[in-house]
């Protein structure tokens, strides 16, 4: 597995970045991606910048399975950097350390992507002095840190979970699957597991429980964190999209979001939530609930945005 961490972009505070421009297109991280391989996003991946006292939480996003660090989030990442927020976006559970298999994260088995972004969010701590981090993930991205939290120290370490896309009802698919097949073949082949640091704070998972019921049993919510799941009707990935819809247990605080709801308009896809103005401002309110902003309604018939 590789855990690209790409560049930084200079050094200082969040607050004093000049201001990027936005493509609402979930096309724009590709062409980031073509244009600088293996890199991050402008703004992305600075281990210098320092969180305000408005947003004490560095912002890691976490893409989907066949994404990356630039592929994924060529809107949201301006939009959140121009917000103010430090913003961290790894690609994680690539193939191969040679581009462009290296920009295709979330592809191996689950476990090796958790522990990925377990060592990229206690880098983004350590370096940010951060206590906790906020999370936006995508489709598997919703899913992986979930992991990390139950099982790989993170239990504490998040404030405000964003879920794009998630499928909390759903079983075993094939992300699953393609990364068990792996695991065997590995195994078959007497490849020794990635090497893993001792961690006093993990837990194992549930013996008889696979990564999919491990993050779901008997929740995938924690107490102490803010969660938003926010879902398309229009997810053609994720069906039903009601699979992303979870009420919380009590002592929990969850927030489920149909972009449809109140913008009929707005048809973006599985890949196209992550893109457009709307979702962007659902993002912004969800991770900063005390100062709404207006959450715009648009045409959206691109399946890319």
């Amino acid at each position: 597995m590789i855990l690209a961490l790409g560049s930084a972009q200079g050094v200082g505070p969040a607050s004093a970045r000049p201001t990027l421009p936005v493509d609402y297109s979930f096309a724009s991280g590709i062409r980031a991606e073509l244009a600088h391989p293996g890199g991050s996003l402008p703004g992305t991946n600075d281990f210098g910048c320092r969180p305000g006292e408005r947003h004490p939480r560095p912002v890691v996003l976490v893409h989907g399975s066949g994404g990356g660090g630039q592929t994924n989030w060529g809107t949201l990442a301006p939009v959140l950097v121009n917000a103010g927020y430090c913003v961290f976006a790894p690609t994680y559970g690539a193939m191969s350390t040679v581009w462009p298999a290296s920009a295709l994260g979330g592809l191996g088995p689950k476990p090796d992507s958790a522990w990925d972004l377990k060592a990229f969010l206690d880098r983004v701590l350590r370096a940010t002095g951060a206590a906790q981090v906020d999370i936006v993930g995508h489709s598997l991205g919703t899913e992986i840190p979930t992991y990390w939290m139950k099982y790989l120290g993170g239990r504490g370490k998040v404030g405000a979970y964003v879920s794009l896309a998630p499928y909390w009802r759903q079983g075993p698919d094939d992300d699953d699957a393609r990364g068990e097949a792996i695991a065997a073949f590995r195994r078959g082949l007497g490849i020794p597991e990635p090497t893993r640091p001792p961690c006093a704070t993990c837990a194992d998972p549930p013996a008889d429980a696979s990564f999919n019921a491990a993050v779901r049993r008997p929740t995938p919510y924690l107490s102490g964190v803010r969660y938003t799941n926010i879902v398309t009707r229009d997810d053609e990935i994720v069906t039903p999209y009601t699979a992303g819809i979870l009420p919380g247990p009590p002592g929990t605080s969850v927030r489920n979001t149909v972009v449809q709801d109140g913008c009929p308009i707005d048809h973006s896809g599985h890949a196209a939530l992550v893109a457009s103005r709307r979702s962007a401002a659902l993002v912004l309110n969800a991770l900063e609930p005390a100062r709404p902003r207006p959450v715009p309604c648009e045409r959206v018939e691109e399946p890319l945005g």
